[in-house]
């Protein structure tokens, strides 16, 4: 058998051995996402990841556009 196709097997056998696991159900219960995705994204790109640049344009263009759109619409409210 070729070493490839060892491997394949050997992690295939990992997976399924991981996935058969016993577990206490509390442990595998993930945590519930208490940040919203605005949030998330102005960490990231307050961070000095690869991006956080782009990541922190697009938010200020996002929140301009807001600002105008709330703008156009305090407008079409007026009596």
């Amino acid at each position: 058998m070729k070493s490839s196709t060892r491997m394949l097997l050997l992690a295939v056998a990992l997976a399924g051995a991981a996935a058969c696991s016993g577990g206490d159900a509390a442990d595998e219960a993930a945590p519930a996402d208490t940040l919203t995705r605005a949030q998330r994204d102005s960490i990231i790109g307050a961070s000095s990841l690869p991006g956080a640049g782009a990541v922190r344009d697009a938010l200020d263009i996002a929140d301009s556009a807001a600002a105008r759109q709330r703008g156009v619409d305090s407008l079409m409210r007026a009596p």
